[in-house]
């Protein structure tokens, strides 16, 4: 009686392991695949929320710290009166922060300019900001321009030379259907106690509180989205009162 003995693999087997593998290996690289893109996905979203929440953070901080600086308008000879360093417009705001960009609370005092520019191509607005060192009056003088009555109330408050956004700007907020500044300041009626938001600086001084409103531009629930951040501000109203440590 005789037995044989069957050795090796047909083509067909051979065909057949390699479809299969094939099979497996794409199933492994596809699931990679969609693994890979929703944490990519995930990631980026969750950038976008810490830069908006940190972006807010800084704003807040950035208003908290207002310093009292009170200036002369102009330099030389030509200097006016002693006025408050507080540039206050619906689409611009000028201050003096101890808050640094760079440095937080420990870094030198910063000039801030605010202002609220066209988004890319023209697609809405953002909110960026100018940081300048702060080195003492003769830093800040210049800026200021010399008195102008206010049209609402009638008193004279400082007016400040425009700020223009450069390559040193940084974003705080874009994609932004609206952004205006207002401010809590005394109300203009003797006989009204309580003080009024206005979207400019009513008197010489600094304001009880100031509102930045924001609004996205195409607003995505699924998404940290920019809010209105209300500031207060614990400062003197009046620039003649001297401040001391």
């Amino acid at each position: 009686m005789r037995h044989s003995t069957r050795r090796g693999v047909t083509l067909i087997e051979v065909v057949v392991a390699v479809t299969l593998l094939s099979l497996l290996s794409l199933g492994i690289l596809y699931a990679m695949h969609v693994g890979l893109s929703a944490f990519s996905k995930t990631d980026a979203r969750l950038m976008d929320d810490r830069r908006v929440a940190g972006a807010q953070t800084i704003l807040l901080e950035e208003l908290e710290g207002m310093m009292p600086v009170v200036t002369p308008c102009g330099a030389g000879e030509s200097a006016g009166p002693p006025v408050a360093f507080f540039d206050a417009q619906p689409q611009s705001m000028r201050l003096v922060s101890t808050f640094s960009l760079q440095e937080g609370w420990r870094g030198q005092p910063q000039i801030l300019e605010f202002m609220v520019i066209p988004g890319q191509e023209n697609r809405g607005v953002r909110l960026v900001v100018n940081e300048t060192p702060y080195g003492g009056i003769p830093s800040v003088a210049p800026l200021c321009t010399g008195l102008a009555p206010n049209p609402v109330s009638g008193l004279a408050i400082p007016s400040f030379a425009p700020a223009s956004p450069g390559p040193k700007s940084f974003v705080l907020a874009d994609k932004l259907a609206y952004c205006r500044f207002s401010y809590l300041v005394s109300a203009n009626d003797p006989d009204e106690r309580m003080p009024l938001w206005n979207s400019s600086a009513t008197r010489m001084g600094w304001p009880f509180a100031i509102r930045v409103e924001m609004q996205p531009l195409e607003p995505d629930p699924s998404r940290l989205q920019p809010i209105t951040v209300t500031a207060p501000i614990h400062l003197y109203r009046s620039p003649g009162i001297p401040y001391v440590d």
